[in-house]
């Protein structure tokens, strides 16, 4: 039996069919997605056959603080999780809105959703807590759910099988480097902290993304903005921060390849950019290396930069020799396939 693994993104849907043994069957990238049932009907066009489809596994970004196992969806939970859609703004609604076209198209097929925050649900206290008074935490969520978790697992996994180490005696500093930047500590095969919080703008400098900032920032930002601080005034201030900031914000470019051709011709912002995402990163594989007591057994790089181009990944090995001969692997995630073994998992009990 077949599962069929679908990313439903905001303007894009990504799928890949696989068969029981995990072989790729087939795969595709539909682009500017206005509709996602019209899309998802485009995709279902292209598979054909789909007869011994047992399941379809769907990438859902945010489970909120209810849903941290892979879910086995129906029409009651579903509702519950679209209660989050606020949480996640910029993906869980589209994701949803797939989950809502194929539950249409394939009745015969069971629909799971499988979380990106899932991975970090038991992470230790001091790593999920904010400092912020505990009422306001527990009536508001207010906490660090962590992101790009099933992409972290997935390289995980892959890294034991490389290095010939049972899962639960691994330690590893995980970097996903592609549109988004996180990195993640992972001691004893599970994480114990990542760079992401409450939403994906925590942390890293990343293409569009500011990541870690003062918050003194945001609230002197509202100030300099005309008008009465009104939802217009907070919707422009989000898409600065997650849209118009990062690398695009400091170079003017959001093709990281372009970044890396104009630094090598000498472009003053494109050097300042690529060095502040990579001292920035620098800072957090140190500080994950000491969490897990110098004991490190590899750090991976994965995502479209961190696996692709080397230039990125040579210079932060480089900028922490210090730490001694850490083992460094270059992993390309396959987000699909472990949606896939999530779902088949599910289905199959």
């Amino acid at each position: 039996m077949s599962i069929l693994a679908l990313n439903s993104g905001s303007t894009s849907v990504k799928y890949k069919l696989f068969s029981d043994n995990e072989q790729e069957l087939k795969q595709g990238y539909i682009e500017n997605v206005k509709d996602h049932f019209t899309a998802i009907k485009l995709v279902l066009r292209e598979i054909g056959d789909l007869r011994d489809l047992a399941a379809v596994g769907h990438r859902v970004v945010h489970g909120g603080h209810k849903f941290f196992q892979p879910l086995l969806i129906n029409d009651e939970n579903l509702r519950a999780l679209e209660q989050f859609n606020g949480l996640a703004p910029l993906h869980n609604p589209y994701n949803v809105a797939g989950i809502k076209a194929a539950m249409a198209f394939l009745p015969q097929a069971k629909q799971v959703a499988v979380f990106d925050t899932a991975f970090y649900h038991d992470l230790p206290a001091v790593a999920k807590f904010y400092a912020l008074p505990l009422e306001l935490t527990e009536k508001y969520g207010l906490r660090r759910y962590g992101f790009h978790g099933i992409s972290h697992k997935y390289v995980m996994l892959e890294a034991a099988k490389l290095l010939k180490k049972k899962i639960d005696k691994i330690n590893l500093i995980s970097c996903h480097l592609g549109g988004g930047w996180s990195i993640t500590a992972i001691k004893n095969g599970l994480p114990i902290e990542t760079s992401m919080g409450f939403t994906p703008l925590e942390g890293l400098a990343m293409i569009t993304r500011s990541g870690d900032i003062d918050p003194g920032i945001i609230f002197k930002l509202l100030e300099i903005m005309p008008g009465e601080i009104d939802r217009a005034k907070v919707d422009q201030l989000y898409d600065i921060l997650n849209k118009q900031s990062g690398i695009k914000g400091l170079s003017g470019l959001t093709d990281y390849q372009t970044l890396l051709a104009r630094m090598s011709a000498g472009q003053a912002e494109a050097k300042l950019a690529f060095d502040l995402a990579v001292t920035r990163l620098v800072k957090y594989v140190g500080a994950y290396w000491t969490m897990l007591g110098g004991k490190v057994d590899a750090i991976i790089f994965t995502g479209s930069v961190g696996s692709g181009n080397p230039t990125t990944r040579c210079q932060v090995m480089e900028k922490i020799k210090c730490l001694g001969e850490l083992p460094m692997l270059s992993i390309k995630t396959d987000e699909e396939l472990m949606i896939a073994r999530e779902a088949r998992e599910v289905v199959s009990k």
